[in-house]
């Protein structure tokens, strides 16, 4: 359902306003995707609900298919690209912008026990970076892992510049959030996982490590890296490098570990 929009102060588009400052206040249950890669992705997506589009006047006739998707009581609003802009609050360049209702998180106890008896799972410990997060989604959904699990600490791989970083990655892969790191580990563990914590000082060299029948992958921010608690109760470790440099992007280190642990499967 096509509804032109020539007013930037149309109440109809009230979602889509200041996004950058509503990126940083949250929307009430509800996310933003951004751009025509993104937009494919979560149309496929039957766990996601669309409630609406804002799509610039040029961007429509190239995005007939996928808005055939859409239920029909969708809307889909279309605007020029000054009109856009005021709404917006900034000059935005893709000119594709989606609603979407965020679906409820299972507990991570209830994440893990759907998963087949041969999974492999990301964990998340105190990543604040959106770009690194979105860059471990976008990994974790090309090299097929099963789901991905953050702490508190970590941030929503449902905000806007995650979702875009993970090219849709976030919205394919599963996640769930635990109350803190150690019960992420204590439940990835009561789960026969076994936790292979990246750290470089860990004591066993990536090349060397064979996965287990249900591995998990732990992850900690760059700078800190994991807390020494969880790395003394975990298989540590590193991935080797040159000239005694010691510090891989998070992102990067976890598509070089998932490509590795995933040889094979």
């Amino acid at each position: 359902m096509l509804i032109a929009i020539s007013d930037p102060d149309d109440l109809r588009i009230e979602a889509y306003r200041a996004v950058k400052e509503r990126d940083l206040l949250g929307r009430q249950h509800r996310f933003i995707a951004e751009g025509e890669v993104v937009l494919r992705v979560l149309l496929r997506q039957s766990r996601f609900v669309v409630e609406s589009l804002l799509l610039g006047e040029g961007r429509v006739e190239g995005l007939n298919d996928a808005l055939h998707l859409l239920p029909p009581e969708v809307p889909v609003y279309v605007a020029n690209r000054q009109v856009m802009d005021a709404i917006v609050g900034f000059p935005i360049h893709r000119g594709i912008l989606a609603v979407a209702r965020r679906p409820a998180l299972l507990p991570v106890e209830a994440l893990l026990a759907g998963l087949p008896g041969t999974a492999l799972v990301v964990g998340l410990v105190g990543l604040a970076n959106h770009d690194n997060v979105g860059g471990i989604f976008r990994n974790a959904a090309a090299f097929g892992a099963d789901a991905v699990l953050l702490d508190q600490e970590t941030c929503d791989p449902l905000y806007r510049k995650a979702i875009r970083v993970s090219v849709g990655g976030a919205l394919v892969v599963p996640f769930a959030r635990a109350p803190s790191a150690d019960a992420l580990v204590r439940a990835l563990e009561d789960a026969s996982f076994e936790v292979v914590a990246l750290s470089p000082s860990g004591a066993e060299n990536l090349s060397k490590v064979r996965p287990s029948r249900r591995t998990a992958l732990l992850l900690g921010a760059e700078g800190p890296g994991l807390p020494p608690e969880l790395l003394a109760r975990t298989r540590t470790v590193s991935i080797p490098m040159s000239g005694g440099f010691d510090s891989l992007n998070v992102a990067t280190t976890s598509g070089i570990a998932l490509h590795h642990l995933t040889q094979g499967k």
